[in-house]
């Protein structure tokens, strides 16, 4: 196959991919999803206030083939928005990825965690990324249901501080 051969595949892949990701979005009302396969990268964010597919701006960087293609139709650049992280709450555990959000088992209101102690998990197409506790309290309410989509700085838990 020749360069131009590789890049409409590409473009092929790209352009389902992002039909995919777009539906994800949609469909579990997320802010933004992205995935990376090899050296291409995948960004689809939803425009601010929530609006239906057909607004939903794609963003594709790969980060060295010089002949990957970017994303059709949708915004496509190889500069990826990065938004500012949301502030955190000082009462709460805060999501460290989109994804889907598990409880680590028996956590419930009123279980004192120490800092570092396992609260949960969020997995990230098969990935888990651990949530643990940023500081020793008392879980005060569960935010989010077990199995729940979340954002990424999307509050989890509501953790008050224990009095030293």
């Amino acid at each position: 196959m020749t360069n131009r051969d590789d890049d409409t595949v590409s473009a092929t892949l790209v352009a389902s991919l992002i039909q995919q990701l777009t539906e994800r979005l949609t469909r579990h009302a997320l802010g933004e999803i992205e995935v990376r396969r090899g050296e291409l990268r995948v960004r689809v964010v939803a425009p601010p206030g929530g609006s239906s597919p057909a607004g939903v701006k794609a963003a594709a960087a790969a980060s060295t083939p010089p002949h990957s293609a970017p994303a059709h139709g949708a915004q496509a650049s190889r500069a990826v928005h990065h938004p500012r992280p949301p502030t955190p709450d000082p009462a709460g555990v805060m999501s460290p990825a989109v994804g889907y959000f598990a409880y680590a088992e028996g956590l419930g209101p009123g279980r004192s965690v120490e800092k570092g102690d396992p609260l949960g998990y969020v997995e990230v197409l098969g990935v888990r990324h651990d949530v643990r506790a940023p500081r020793s309290g008392v879980v005060r309410n569960l935010v989010t249901e077990a199995g729940e989509a979340v954002e990424y700085g999307q509050l989890l838990i509501e953790l008050e501080a224990v009095a030293s």
